[in-house]
């Protein structure tokens, strides 16, 4: 009743995905070519001629000719039709044999609990259910795990649902930070290639205050490539020399405030004058600072955004710390969320937070009232006898590299 065929046509495969609930721009054929440094392969499941199933496969080489399986947010079917769950199983672990695969593994986004920041938590037993399912069928599973670098994927991620977007919904803080970065005269564009050599720049500077590698300006030109169309920038940028003449018009007025008050002037309005006096003063010194080295218009904060169907991914961000004081990341992560469904998407992933949502990813993003949604997890299946011993060498080559970098 069920085959499988392998290296079906990318149409096939992306329309089958967009229509999914399971719906992930980690299971498109577009994906594939952003990561050509992985071998790939599209698996499709047939009920006669009928796709029920997919599964977008990056392939890795390991050592002594043997290989890894990884299907990012994949496979994409209904869990819940245990029938076909077996088969596409059984298809993907025959497929990984005839490759020398010695595992596959696995993290499709099955939700198991939602939860709208400042309200109750909502539980799905039934999708809890599906873990059992796998395990039955010879997959292992890798727990509800803590930490958010436990798993390849983030296990819990916040999504911001059109139905709950707009300034008015946003807290009173976020709103602030909101109004202060645009009376700051931050000006917020939306491009592509075009901006790609400041996006890059703000990745960099990202790197260095973090102290992590991230990706290059190849790769940031690669996804753009590859979702043409489909994929955007958006830039929060300063006029400097603008800023600077607004200052100074708020300089001058202060002064001249000062200048009319008698000593009848309650002190508390006059030591608030010159603290102005001295905060206008302080911003104006630093930027003239950037303008005596050359610069004009000065890149604050940039977010990477690619789409697929209804949905979209707020894939990377850079900001610039120096500039902090005017909340540009704020401004540019709403504006980013308000184009993506003024262009009919329907919900918009913000990326990973910590699994304990309790620390600076967290609280950046419960900004943009999102929904925080918490997944299955991963899932390995075995496909060699050699797997323990070679899953043990790859996770400890993983630890010495962590520890490394770390140092």
């Amino acid at each position: 009743m069920y085959h499988y065929k392998i290296g079906i046509p990318a149409s096939e495969h992306d329309n089958f995905v967009k229509q999914n609930a399971l719906i992930n721009i980690l299971q498109t054929s577009a994906w594939q070519e952003v990561k050509s440094d992985w071998q790939h392969e599209r698996l499709g499941i047939y009920k006669e001629e009928t796709l029920v199933a997919v599964a977008s496969i990056l392939i890795r080489s390991l050592p002594l000719g043997y290989k890894m399986f990884y299907i990012s947010r994949g496979p994409i079917l209904d869990y819940k039709d245990t029938e076909l769950l077996e088969f596409v199983l059984q298809s993907i672990k025959s497929y990984a044999r005839s490759k020398r695969a010695v595992f596959v593994m696995f993290d499709s986004s099955i939700c198991i609990s939602q939860t709208l920041i400042g309200q109750e938590k909502i539980e799905y037993p039934e999708n809890l259910a599906i873990i059992d399912s796998l395990k039955k069928l010879g997959a292992k599973w890798s727990g509800l795990t803590s930490d958010m670098g436990d798993t390849i994927q983030p296990r819990v991620q916040a999504k911001i649902y059109k139905e709950n977007f707009g300034e008015d919904v946003l807290s009173k803080s976020t709103k602030q930070a909101i109004r202060t970065a645009r009376n700051k005269g931050i000006e917020i564009q939306v491009g592509g290639l075009e901006l790609l050599d400041s996006f890059s720049a703000l990745m960099k500077k990202t790197e260095q205050r973090k102290d992590i590698h991230l990706r290059n300006q190849d790769y940031y030109r690669k996804l753009l490539d590859s979702f043409k169309d489909h994929s955007y920038i958006t830039l929060a940028t300063l006029d400097l020399s603008k800023r600077s003449q607004e200052l100074a018009l708020q300089l001058e007025k202060n002064k001249s405030k000062l200048e009319r008050f008698t000593d009848s002037t309650k002190p508390s309005k006059v030591q608030e004058h010159l603290k102005e006096k001295e905060r206008i003063e302080e911003e104006l010194t630093f930027l003239q600072d950037y303008i005596d080295k050359g610069y004009t218009n000065a890149p604050l904060s940039a977010t990477l955004v690619v789409e697929f169907g209804h949905s979209s991914v707020n894939l990377y961000a850079g900001m610039d710390d120096d500039f902090k004081r005017y909340n540009a990341p704020i401004l540019t992560w709403y504006e980013t969320a308000r184009y993506a469904f003024e262009r009919g998407i329907l919900w918009q992933n913000l990326g990973g937070i910590e699994n304990n949502l309790d620390g600076g990813l967290y609280r950046f993003k419960a900004n943009f009232n999102p929904t925080i949604e918490e997944y299955l997890g991963e899932f390995t299946l075995a496909t060699h006898p050699l797997y323990t011993l070679l899953r043990f060498a790859l996770n400890l080559r993983t630890k010495l590299r962590k520890r490394n970098h770390r140092k």
